[in-house]
């Protein structure tokens, strides 16, 4: 928390080892998870009836809608990062003053760029929807009118996001996730309530920005409960450089990034149809949000890196490092075989038997690429939280062109497919030069077992792909129920590997006291009740 006094060195020193401790980063990665988790839940069960509601070439215009909205956050100019570094850095250093000016004039700075971003957007919608997504003249006056309604949405956006970032700083994602979790799950029941009840388009965002406007007012009041010092409005001019040297990078970033994400849906629908982007968007929707675990860690490790790395402790920037990318490894690499080995039985399951021949490859193609994703946000949040965001943003910079070109490559020659397999190698691409670059640079220190704890996750995990493999092929005449039976005991097998030969005793002692508590917890409830 901020404080109201300053502290002593002692007290400053004990603040740093609270912020940055294993058990509060574990507890608010679990928050992260939790206000990601409960709205893919809903999400999940929301789409696949918005979707028959709305019918598929509605849903992909409400997708391409979002993506343009996501693609304008770009004039945030790096703000809202920068402002989560230095507050943490100045919450680190007791400097309450300083975050008053920091918040506050982020704020200001980023109510003005919204008011540009917003009034661009408004201008281009008829340029968007006649000439780059060639809308249908039966579904054109529903696209213009989402679009300035979203236009008015981008101030709302990247003032909300500023705010979030200031309570992130202060490790406040308890707070940050009781506003998150009722917004998020709004993106998905409201368009599904228009839906059902014929309610336009258009109507329909407009709903969604009056619920994140909501947010932005509740963000804004939980900020002045927290840290009295921002009930004084202190605007400084003078941290606006120091703002924008840090998020210069950070920019670059955030404008190519949108790019990298959302390009293989708009070459799409130019180069295929809405149906092809409905076809693509559900699958795609539907895996890349398993990256929840790794953003969830990587909101904690940021201002947790930025904190560790201003005060210079080279050893525990190290050892976080190496632990959260083991976690990600570990957590995610069997799900992934797991979708992959049997896409498409869950499309079916989940979507009906017409996504299965379209959308069950692009699952299993992207579901590599998600678990790349995932393994390079750790690096990323690291470099960033050092003050070197100019590596990744060199890294897209250098991937942008070859990635659109080999999206229209292959997207032309194999349809979706080709444009899921693009994704996917630009993932993995991208976690492989973040990964040599935090070893060239020497971010973290040279570790002999944090690097044998990464090769042996990988051992284990490619064992699990080997075997997983080799089942599809000897159970293909198998029932559903036999194959999944026989791919439960390969997870047991892999529990157990990684039990006994990736997990430490750090890491069995911390998972020890982490049931302990959940069983505590629990037998606390009872007694309660």
């Amino acid at each position: 928390m901020v404080r109201r006094e300053q502290p002593t060195t002692q007290c400053q020193s004990e603040t740093r080892c609270v912020s940055t401790s294993t058990g509060m980063l574990a507890r608010n990665t679990l928050l992260n998870l939790a206000g990601q988790g409960i709205p893919l839940v809903v999400g999940v069960l929301c789409i696949p009836v918005t979707i028959t509601a709305l019918g598929v070439e509605r849903f992909g215009l409400l997708s391409i809608a979002l993506v343009v909205l996501g693609y304008f956050s770009v004039f945030d100019l790096g703000l809202t990062r920068a402002t989560t570094k230095f507050v943490a850095e100045a919450d680190a250093a007791g400097a309450a003053e300083s975050i008053s000016h920091l918040v506050w004039t982020s704020l200001a700075v980023q109510a003005m760029l919204g008011v540009v971003g917003g009034t661009l957007l408004a201008l281009l919608t008829p340029l968007l929807v006649e000439r780059v997504f060639r809308i249908g003249p039966d579904l054109a006056l529903e696209a213009r009118g989402a679009l300035y309604a979203l236009s008015a949405s981008v101030p709302i956006v990247l003032v909300s996001g500023a705010l979030r970032g200031a309570l992130e700083a202060l490790q406040r994602f308890d707070l940050v996730n009781a506003i998150r979790v009722p917004t998020s799950i709004g993106t998905y029941v409201l368009p599904l309530a228009g839906a059902l009840l014929g309610v336009s388009l258009p109507a329909i965002v407009a709903s969604i920005i009056a619920v994140r406007a909501m947010a932005a007012v509740a963000f804004a009041l939980v900020n002045l409960r927290i840290t009295p010092q921002l009930r004084r409005f202190l605007v400084s001019s003078r941290v606006i450089p120091r703002l924008l040297s840090f998020g210069g990078w950070v920019t670059v970033t955030s404008i190519i990034s949108p790019i990298l994400v959302y390009v293989d849906k708009l070459l799409i629908v130019s180069l295929l149809s809405l149906a092809a982007v409905s076809y693509y968007s559900a699958p795609y929707e539907g895996v890349t949000r398993l990256g929840i675990v790794a953003t969830s860690l990587s909101m904690t490790l940021f201002p947790a890196f930025s904190a560790i790395g201003g005060i210079g402790d080279r050893d525990r920037l190290t050892s976080l490092f190496f632990r959260s990318v083991k976690y990600i490894l570990v957590l995610l690499g069997p799900i992934t075989v797991v979708i992959g080995l049997f896409s498409h039985e869950i499309v079916g399951l989940w979507l009906g038997e017409q996504f299965v021949e379209k959308s069950g490859p692009v699952l299993s193609i992207l579901s590599v690429g998600v678990l790349a994703n995932s393994v390079a946000q750790i690096p990323f949040a690291l470099l960033q939280g050092i003050g070197r965001p100019d590596i990744p943003a060199k890294i897209h910079l250098a991937e942008l062109l070859p990635y659109v070109g080999v999206v229209w490559l292959l997207a032309r020659r194999f349809g979706i497919a080709g444009a899921a397999f693009a994704w996917a190698g630009r993932a993995t691409v991208d976690a492989i030069l973040l990964l040599g670059f935090v070893v060239r640079i020497r971010a973290t220190k040279r570790s002999k077992p944090g690097r044998r704890s990464i090769v042996r996750a990988g051992a284990v995990l490619g064992s699990l792909l080997a075997m997983s493999c080799a089942l599809g092929l000897l159970a293909r005449g198998c029932t559903f129920g036999i194959q999944l039976g026989l791919m439960a005991l390969l997870l047991l097998g892999y529990v157990l590997a990684t039990w006994r030969y990736v997990l430490d005793s750090v890491d069995k002692n911390e998972l020890g006291a982490l049931v302990s508590r959940v069983c505590e917890a629990c037998r606390q409830r009872k007694c309660d009740n």
